[in-house]
């Protein structure tokens, strides 16, 4: 959601940093882990928003943050968004959002104004994926691209001061 908004008003972002992400279109095939992922979000018979978030770590989180988590949805009626969202990222070259997609990659190919990418070692779903922005957008070149090391899927949570270092030198550099 994020990559797509920055292509529909790029204008109005300075810099972007990313992190354990990607825009896919639906031409390359999806990481096993992510389909996995799609499955089960589409067929849980419950949807445990503190324990998903939970897994996507390398440490395990505290009750207390799992409780934090989970205090938004208070019955799984709640969690219609949260288990939707796979399921609109494209894993098929006709799905619905991939010339969306295509379309925010048109702009993304041209935005040459900083844009930093932290992505973790240990996130099955993106690991590797920061190639293809290097590739693609060239406001990646030059720029103190980090890979967090023992961080899994929720880089916040694993390695929450070392990302924040990182992103702060980022918006200081500016």
């Amino acid at each position: 959601m994020g990559l797509r908004l920055v292509a529909a008003r790029p204008e109005r972002f300075d810099r972007v940093a990313i992190g354990n992400t990607g825009l896919p279109t639906g031409d390359a095939t999806p990481s096993e882990a992510f389909m996995n992922w799609q499955k089960f979000s589409q067929g849980a018979s419950e949807f445990p928003i503190g324990s998903i978030v939970n897994g996507g770590c390398v440490s395990d989180l505290s009750s207390d943050v799992v409780a934090a988590y989970d205090a938004p949805f208070p019955d799984d009626t709640f969690t219609a968004g949260a288990r939707i969202s796979s399921s609109l990222v494209p894993t098929r070259p006709d799905d619905p959002a991939s010339d969306d997609n295509r379309a925010a990659w048109s702009v993304l190919e041209q935005f040459d104004r900083p844009f930093l990418l932290c992505f973790s070692d240990s996130d099955p779903v993106t690991t590797g994926g920061e190639r293809i922005f290097r590739r693609r957008v060239p406001g990646t070149h030059g720029e103190p691209h980090t890979t967090v090391v023992g961080g899994g899927h929720f880089l916040q949570e694993d390695k929450g001061a070392e990302l924040a270092a990182v992103l702060n030198s980022f918006i200081a550099s500016g």
